[in-house]
């Protein structure tokens, strides 16, 4: 694939030509929550394909977005279904991508649909990284398709990219250049909380900064604590920072949240602030910062940068606050709870507490290391050993 500064530089002129088409590919809660905040945008530029197997289910979500969204006379953004693409065959998601030439691409398609794996591991042996092989399975099809279609897409990946899009650079193979979901969720509890120790009502105008993995997101929004850790945060109200202390902020980030697919409304608008950063970046030639999982490779979650950067429009983790190798040691940190010891030379490495707790939990020992070649067979086996009996 082109590098990620080529990329943009074609997207910026479909942007610039008013004719930008995202493509969402697999259409579960989380697909179907962002087709309907992108046709919400009520903007006739934007464009979105929705790609999957099942025509039927498809065609039924895109019926109720866009009746739904009529309703509110907001839906001036075509939808096309192409129902010829299963993510087990890769040349057919190659030629889904050549067929519609996106300029983003959304993966929000699972291995194992329905199902929250949290609702699982929590409880059981308080990690998530035992999931990876599954995450990883549909994503490194598609990012060999968009290798093969040559696509000029920014690629967005919804499903734990802390080591996911990790897992994919450090194995040579292509990957995708943002993650949503995970740190983004954790970003407006914090903003919520300084407002309100602040004894503020425009919590619009806090402004975060802040590195973390996966474990901290679901343990902080969980239980308001970071097992000791100390995390890289700094806040501010109306660009002044403010100096409250990490526990003070974060005892205040434990609200209470669904744990269905409900949940999923957070994923969803995680990707849609990607989308609509680069494209605001493009449109009005002003810098915009997300937060994002496993981006350009690195294990767990940033600050990132879109914007004009020696004179090209380009993208960059934000290191204006905290360099970039205190972030990573505390990414690192923040893994390790959840489970993944390392990520290199294209082999996952489980740690050695997570592999105990799962045996415990689930009598099956993890292999400690999965090597790339080895995920097909290790995500079945987890299907079929803790998945399926958990769910019997």
């Amino acid at each position: 694939m082109k590098i990620l500064r080529e990329r943009l530089s074609y997207v910026k002129k479909d942007v610039e030509d008013g004719s930008i088409t995202v493509m969402i590919i697999g259409l579960g809660s989380v697909g179907t929550y962002l087709l309907d905040y992108l046709v919400s945008r009520n903007d006739e530029a934007v464009k979105v394909v929705v790609v999957g197997r099942n025509y039927e289910k498809m065609e039924k979500n895109v019926n109720i977005v866009r009746v739904a969204s009529l309703i509110r006379e907001l839906n001036r953004t075509p939808v096309v279904i192409d129902a010829g693409v299963d993510l087990e065959d890769i040349g057919s998601i190659r030629d889904a991508l050549i067929r519609h030439k996106p300029d983003f691409i959304v993966n929000s398609s699972r291995a194992y649909p329905g199902l929250k794996y949290g609702s699982i591991s929590w409880a059981n042996v308080r990690a998530y990284g035992i999931w990876t092989p599954l995450a990883i399975r549909f994503t490194k099809n598609i990012m060999e398709a968009c290798e093969l279609a040559d696509t000029n897409a920014v690629v967005i990946n919804t499903s734990y990219s802390d080591a996911v899009i990790p897992w994919l650079r450090s194995a040579g193979k292509a990957y995708p250049d943002f993650g949503s979901g995970n740190l983004n969720h954790l970003i407006p509890r914090i903003r919520f909380a300084v407002a309100d120790i602040l004894g503020v009502n425009d919590y619009w105008n806090v402004g975060v900064m802040f590195a973390a993995g996966h474990f901290h997101d679901v343990c902080i929004s969980k239980e308001g604590q970071t097992e000791g850790v100390e995390l890289p945060l700094r806040v501010y109200y109306k660009g002044e920072e403010k100096k409250i202390s990490q526990e003070e902020i974060f005892i205040r980030c434990s609200i209470p949240m669904p744990v269905d697919a409900q949940r999923n409304m957070m994923n969803a608008s995680s990707n849609y602030r990607i989308i609509d950063a680069v494209i605001r970046a493009m449109r009005t030639k002003e810098d915009q910062r997300f937060f994002s999982p496993g981006v350009f490779g690195n294990i767990g979650g940033y600050p990132v940068m879109v914007g004009c950067k020696d004179g090209v429009f380009d993208a960059w983790i934000d290191e204006s606050v905290f360099d970039l190798e205190s972030m990573i040691k505390a990414n690192r940190e923040s893994m390790a709870l959840d489970g993944i010891e390392d990520v290199s030379g294209g082999v996952l490495v489980y740690t050695d507490h997570l592999i105990e707790k799962a045996e415990k939990a689930f009598g099956v020992r993890l292999p400690k290391r999965v090597a790339f070649d080895d995920i097909d067979e290790t995500a079945r086996f987890i299907i079929e050993k803790i998945i399926t009996p958990q769910l019997a």
